[in-house]
């Protein structure tokens, strides 16, 4: 079953998708939105599950479903929590600068809390006021998961995701080191967040969802070019029955919570740092991991942050070659220019 959230008011109005994203029905007579129908999920799943199928039979009322019209399938949440699980981009990262990595760093998740009150639209421009700051993509998976109670077991962590997307972490490089210096962790350094258009229950994902992990190509483009291509289910190394057991140590979840993966990583096939996908590599993920590559290769980094008018692209698409969540198409603009859009 396929989810999505169109423009209107503040939380979005709740649709069903067709399989192949061409269509979609309102769902709203069942839950207004989509935090709606988690808070009441056993009650809501089944009519929602007769609406899918009512929309791929061609017995539901149906519209054209456009990306465009939608808004994050959860335009605010009551929690965002983004993890580091592809440990991989953690190495790289502290290798640039000359830092090894603690062992507990392969053992124990890296997890940071970020700003849940409002998330960007799909195809949202990201707004940057000076370009100094750094401004920076992270394609990555997230998770939407049910109440999850204090304690929680992977196990019983895993059995509690809902819906599971595609999100944009949008970072401010520039500003990450002064604020980590201050032992404080991240506030500014992390602005507003994108989602894909589309979320996912898991069983539709059939043999791509495994074990806590999504499986399959995470397409990142980069001013419509080729810029990652990372399998989403390789170097994984915290699935997402761990990282939200992680979260749920000390806390419950409310239904509605989500949880990143942090960036995809993959290593080179040699095992080393990964190449460009114009150089035959996966690629990357995010453009901090490309410069901690080039800083590694040839002594310093090569590839600039995003600047106003940089075009980023981010999808997965399924063995027949259709996109699963929709594609995430975001344009950098100056601050008043995104004020004016507003």
């Amino acid at each position: 079953m396929k989810l999505a959230s169109l423009k209107s008011g503040r939380d979005g109005r709740l649709v069903v998708v067709s399989d192949d994203l061409r269509l979609c029905a309102d769902a709203s007579a069942i839950a207004p939105t989509l935090q709606a129908a988690l808070d009441d999920w056993s009650a809501v799943e089944p009519w929602l599950r007769e609406m899918s199928a009512k929309v791929e039979t061609g017995y539901a009322a149906v519209q054209p479903f456009q990306e465009a019209d939608t808004v994050s399938p959860l335009p605010r949440a009551f929690q965002w929590a983004d993890g580091s699980a592809y440990v991989n981009h953690v190495e790289l990262v502290r290798r640039a600068r000359g830092a090894t990595m603690p062992d507990s760093f392969w053992t124990d998740p890296l997890m940071y809390q970020g700003a849940s009150d409002g998330f960007l639209a799909p195809h949202e421009p990201i707004p940057l006021a000076d370009e100094a700051w750094g401004a920076d993509f992270e394609a990555e998976i997230a998770v939407i998961v049910d109440e999850v109670p204090l304690g929680a077991s992977r196990e019983e962590a895993l059995a509690a995701i809902r819906l599971v997307t595609l999100v944009n972490d949008v970072s401010l490089r520039g500003l990450i080191p002064a604020e980590l210096g201050k032992g404080f962790g991240f506030l500014q350094s992390k602005p507003a967040s994108a989602f894909a258009p589309v979320a996912v229950t898991p069983d539709a994902l059939g043999a791509a969802w495994k074990d806590g992990k999504l499986h399959g190509a995470l397409r990142v483009t980069l001013n419509g070019r080729p810029f990652g291509q990372a399998d989403a289910g390789v170097d994984m190394t915290f699935d997402f029955g761990t990282l939200i057991a992680h979260v749920a140590k000390t806390r419950s979840l409310c239904a509605g919570s989500i949880i990143g993966s942090g960036t995809v990583s993959n290593r080179d096939a040699d095992g080393g740092p990964g190449r460009p996908v114009a150089e035959g590599g996966l690629g990357y993920s995010c453009i901090a991991e490309v410069r901690m590559v080039e800083t590694i290769l040839r002594g310093g980094p090569e590839t600039p942050f995003l600047q106003v008018g940089d075009r980023v692209g981010i999808e997965m698409r399924d063995a027949d070659g259709k996109s699963i969540f929709g594609a995430i198409q975001q344009t950098v603009v100056g601050e008043r220019h995104a004020a004016a859009a507003a």
